[in-house]
């Protein structure tokens, strides 16, 4: 009897390389409201909690909360455009997708990323592999918050005890916390195995390969 019936899987940093694409959308808004541009190890570290924090966190502190609309506006506009430009997944993932659904397990994405986002990527990127892909819409609780989780258990009728959740962050951490569900934690995305550990993630795994014996064995 296999463990688990489902895997919901974190985008960013987890199924997806997407940095690139969120510094340069985010450098564009900055640019064109004349504040200074993030580097790419910045940008890293602001990530994780949406778009709007990712915005917050690249404007110089003090920003005027309407500019910071005005900031989040533009940045949208142009990532509606431009997020496919260097976005790719990473090395080992999809073969990982396929040797999961083979094994009979249901996949599902549930994203801090506005729902347009999830759904556009994992249309190109892993066409017809998961089963429900959720992003961040009006009247959901973000992650770390387990509403988007707990909508996705409640779409595909899997309890939670049957499910596990991956990502690369203390965000998914937490929300697998909040979810009250299993946890694994990949060390190829966003966040250092230091930083990871010193969030209290201990379930790490660092390839494609280790985390299907995790889910699997």
């Amino acid at each position: 009897m296999k463990k688990y019936d489902l895997a919901i899987f974190d985008l960013d940093g987890t199924i997806l390389y997407t940095l690139e694409d969120l510094k340069n959308s985010l450098n564009h808004a900055l640019s064109s409201h004349g504040f200074p541009e993030r580097t790419l190890e910045e940008v890293r570290r602001f990530v994780g909690n949406g778009v709007r924090k990712l915005v917050e966190r690249g404007a110089p502190a003090g920003t005027d909360p309407a500019e910071l609309d005005m900031l989040y506006e533009t940045f949208h506009e142009h990532y509606r455009q431009h997020d496919l430009d260097n976005t790719r997944p990473y090395e080992g993932v999809p073969e990982l997708m396929e040797r999961l659904k083979a094994d009979g397990l249901r996949l599902a994405v549930v994203s801090n990323k506005v729902d347009y986002g999830v759904k556009d990527l994992c249309k190109r990127f892993y066409p017809g592999v998961f089963d429900a892909a959720l992003g961040e819409r009006p009247g959901v609780a973000k992650k770390p918050a387990p509403d988007l989780v707990n909508a996705v258990l409640a779409e595909l009728g899997i309890s939670r005890e049957k499910a596990v959740y991956i990502g690369d962050s203390e965000v998914d951490l937490q929300t697998a916390q909040n979810a009250g569900m299993d946890e694994v934690i990949v060390s190829w995305g966003f966040r250092t195995v230091e930083e990871l550990m010193a969030k209290g993630a201990t379930r790490i795994v660092a390839s494609p390969e280790a985390l299907y014996v995790e889910l699997t064995r």
